[in-house]
């Protein structure tokens, strides 16, 4: 208890020395204590609620180095940025960095220099990096975004399912598990996931009564005048728009420029440095207008914008609770507002439709993943070509099959590994002696020159040396790490183990369709809880509450409802028909294209502007027919193609 007591009087003292701060927020204490204890622990925050300084302070007490779990790239960079400014050894490693800085960071960290390493979850597909990472103290295991663990989260990601083995196989001493949306089914899974108790997991009050929650029913050619009004009739302050298509963002962005607004675009199509520079302008703005898809905003944290308006509606209440929950984080008053036109329910929903493959794709992969031996790699990216299966729905199906227990995920690897030599073969082997020296000697031998790059299959390399991988990129890493050579990476596979064969693919497939089209159809309940939020008579707050677990114990007094605003009238819209100049250009595209539109699926994908692997392949998203009836319901679309049997 004395040590206990003493690590809590050093957490106060570093809160104020080394944080700037007086006290902590809620939650907070709570939760530094509980990892100060050694418990494993779950944080569910509002956004904005101060997640990161639980485990930013604890890494000062803790002997080894805390690593943190964030597919953030944006979170990860500031964050280093602001610990370097208060004197923290924080380190990061993620695709924006060159080969030097990599290097770096991993002298430091095996030099035992670094308190806080930050990490996308794919990192963990290179073995090199588990290879080094192995040598590494772990006392601390955070995994930003927790929720992504669960496949009935609204952010699910096969990546995050590997992470609670991960911490079994580098023997970590304790998980935090962090979020700022989970619903009590989702922090369930995470609990379950991390062997976290019930009373280690703690959860904050969702709401915020400096947040005044709007919605306005409107059309969509109201939509732009709407925005401008709010934005010229308000009092200055920093703005976000929401917006649903990267060309949306920059059709408003532009239109509010000639009407004399400082406003600026942002989304994911564009490059690193001119998001990067949009974001420190609006970091340092009081007024600025950036309109964004949600590829804005994830990790930045900007005290005082006062308005987040949804040009077009979120998809699902926890993406509506994250971004409203950028605005007034400095407890002043700030208004997010929802432009509701029926138009864009159609466009979300049809993007949830675009995942769900066809059944014949399903057989296919189903029949690949059967032909693999006892132990197999696949590359995801080949395979979701070959089965014309999305990328993230293919890594979903897979976890799937290891979630029913018929495969066992192994370690990810890369087949090719690519060197460019810093200094001659001569220098690097006077550096070693006897067995060793050969060893490197005939690893040298193996490689295949290229102009710049010297190429190394492990897989062949392995065969020729008569050495385990793991030996090959050990021996890599001294390369690497003493500087003698730069290395990279390609052609990543995923490895596997039958647990149990499959005894019937038709049923096998079936089940894996079913769970697809059940996903799909959970999607879809998303989008409509938004809808119905905005029909609803009840207090908005009250019900975003309740949705994430917890209950207001009277109004908010200050959303659309509470304010007296009549409640929006739920629009039912009529099946619209395809129109004949669609099914002219439809046939003329199964005509030229007749096994990548074979099935009624893939063509009402084509119509609703709805990608797959293989019209990308086929530069079909080029096509000016692509996305000719985006704003008709998928299912209308598949609906008429299915009765009139276009071939």
């Amino acid at each position: 208890m004395r040590d206990q007591k003493i690590l809590r009087e050093r957490a106060q003292s570093i809160l104020l020395d080394q944080f700037g701060l007086k006290r902590f927020r809620r939650g907070q204490k709570s939760v530094i204590y509980r990892i100060l204890e050694g418990k494993n622990t779950a944080a569910v925050f509002p956004t904005g609620g101060g997640k990161s300084l639980c485990y930013q302070l604890p890494s000062l007490l803790l002997p080894g180095t805390t690593v943190v779990v964030s597919p953030l790239i944006a979170l990860m960079k500031d964050q280093c940025d602001s610990l370097a400014r208060k004197g923290i050894a924080a380190s990061r490693l993620d695709s924006s960095q060159t080969a030097e800085e990599i290097r770096s960071t991993f002298r430091k960290l095996l030099a035992g220099e670094t308190k806080l390493l930050y990490l996308a979850p794919e990192k963990f597909f290179n073995e090199r990096f588990l290879a080094s990472i192995k040598q590494i103290n772990i006392s601390l295991f955070a995994i930003d975004e927790a929720h992504c663990i669960s496949q009935w989260g609204h952010h699910f990601r096969p990546d995050y399912l590997k992470l609670a083995q991960l911490t079994k196989d580098l023997e970590v001493k304790q998980v935090l598990a962090l979020t700022a949306t989970a619903t009590p089914t989702v922090l369930d899974d995470i609990r379950k996931a991390f062997k976290i108790r019930k009373t280690d997991a703690i959860r904050t009050t969702f709401h915020r009564p400096n947040l005044s929650l709007r919605a306005i029913s409107i059309n969509r050619e109201e939509q732009y005048t709407h925005l401008l009004h709010r934005i010229t009739n308000q009092d200055p302050g920093a703005t976000l728009v929401y917006v649903t298509l990267q060309r949306t963002a920059e059709e408003i962005a532009s239109q509010l420029q000639q009407d004399g607004i400082d406003a600026v675009a942002y989304h994911a199509g564009m490059d690193t440095e001119e998001r990067s520079k949009i974001q420190r302008e609006f970091l340092s703005s009081s007024t600025k207008v950036v309109v964004a898809t949600i590829a804005f905003g994830m990790g930045i944290d900007k005290p005082d914008i006062r308005y987040v308006y949804h040009f077009n509606a979120p998809k699902s209440l926890e993406s509506y609770a994250q971004e409203i929950g950028r605005a007034g984080r400095d407890g002043r008053s700030s208004t997010c507002e929802i432009f509701l036109a029926p138009e864009d329910k159609t466009v979300l929903n049809n993007f949830n439709y675009g995942d769900t493959p066809t059944r014949e794709s399903l057989n296919h992969l189903i029949e690949v993943v059967h032909g693999q031996a006892d132990s197999f790699h696949l590359s995801h990216h080949r395979l979701a070509t070959e089965t014309n299966i999305r990328l993230t729905v293919l890594r979903t199906v897979m976890t799937y099959l290891e979630l029913e227990g018929w495969i066992l995920a192994t370690s990810p690897r890369y087949e090719t590994y690519k060197l460019k030599p810093l200094v001659s073969s001569t220098v690097i082997l006077e550096h070693f002696k006897n067995k060793k020296k050969q060893q490197i000697a005939d690893l040298l031998s193996c490689l295949t020159k290229g102009r710049i790059w010297f190429s190394l299959n492990l897989t062949i390399a392995k065969q020729r040396l008569n050495m385990a991988r793991e030996e090959i990129v050990e021996l890599l890493n001294q390369l690497s790490e003493h500087d003698w050579v730069e290395t990279k990476v390609s052609d990543l596979t995923f490895g596997y183990h039958w647990k149990k064969r499959f005894r019937s693919l038709p049923k096998i497939a079936n089940q894996i369709y079913q769970q697809l089209l059940e996903r799909e159809s959970m999607e879809i309940e998303r989008t409509d809880q938004i809808f119905k939020l905005c029909e609803t008579t009840e207090c908005y707050a009250a019900l975003l509450s309740e949705h994430f677990g917890e209950s207001l114990k009277e109004p908010c007094g200050n959303c659309s409802t509470c304010l007296g605003q009549l409640p929006m009238v739920a629009i039912n819209r009529k099946p619209r028909l395809i129109g004949s100049a669609a099914e002219r250009q439809l046939e003329d595209v199964i005509e030229e294209y007749p096994n990548e539109m074979r099935f009624h699926r893939d063509r009402a994908k084509f119509l609703c502007g709805l990608s797959s692997p293989q019209m990308i392949r086929k530069r079909l998203t080029r096509h000016p027919a692509f996305g000719i009836c985006n704003e008709i319901a998928f299912p209308d679309v598949l609906h008429q193609l299915e009765e009139q049997s276009i071939d």
